[in-house]
């Protein structure tokens, strides 16, 4: 009998790898971003100290979005995600995907960021 692929163990495994190697400092934080079914949620993690310095989410806007799971509410949270660290004085990050491939959602959210003037 054939074992069930669990998608989210393998992308966990996949984050742990990742994780390994990156790390955010106070100068260049951590951009993590999580994807679930129905939303797409982003902080950025200073790693020394373990505190999330800001956070946006598909949570905080429903009103604007015609849906939460598409790549317009990604480009939403990217840069909602951007303006806010431009606020806090934060213009570079380490981008860090969650395990995820670097398409469709995650890749919409990493260019909107981009745009709105994060470096990473």
């Amino acid at each position: 009998m054939l074992k069930k692929v669990n998608r989210n163990e393998n992308r966990k495994q996949r984050h742990a790898r990742v994780r390994k190697k990156i790390f955010g400092t106070p100068e260049k934080p951590r951009l993590n971003v999580f994807r679930s079914g129905n939303h797409i949620y982003a902080q950025i993690i200073d790693d020394s100290v373990g505190h999330t310095l800001v956070s946006a989410s598909t949570l905080e806007s429903k009103e604007n979005l015609t849906s939460t799971k598409n790549m317009e509410a990604a480009r939403f949270v990217g840069e909602t995600i951007a303006k806010k660290a431009l606020d806090k004085g934060i213009q570079e990050v380490v981008f860090d995907r969650g395990g995820y491939l670097y398409h469709g959602r995650i890749k919409e959210l990493a260019e909107a960021a981009r745009e709105a003037g994060l470096k990473f």
